[in-house]
């Protein structure tokens, strides 16, 4: 499980919402976030065909994978000369995590 805490005044450990913020601005995206639905539903899929599944020119396409792929949100795996892309599930079970839940639910 990806545990993204820092250290705070050497006792107390603070959740390190950067990460937290680069992947939530990554999915804050209508292309990004259909980018995604059709990798859960397809598995890994070549960049060649997204490009047609999405109706979007290779740079603009680009340009959404590479910040999905800066979170750490996508895996990229070259087959050939083909790059495929698929979801990386560690970072998404985190992201949908009860213990990422419990950080915004008020104390009781």
């Amino acid at each position: 499980m990806v545990k993204l805490t820092i250290p705070l005044n050497g006792t107390t450990e603070v959740t390190d919402f950067a990460e937290y913020e680069k992947r939530f601005k990554a999915l804050a995206d209508q292309k990004r976030l259909h980018l995604l639905s059709i990798l859960c539903k397809e598995g890994s899929v070549c960049v060649c065909d997204l490009t047609d599944i999405l109706d979007l020119p290779q740079s603009k396409l680009s340009y959404h994978l590479k910040i999905l792929l800066d979170a750490d949100i996508i895996l990229k795996e070259k087959r050939g000369t083909w790059n495929y892309y698929k979801i990386n599930n560690e970072v998404i079970d985190h992201l949908l995590s009860e213990e990422l839940c419990c950080l915004f639910r008020p104390a009781k």
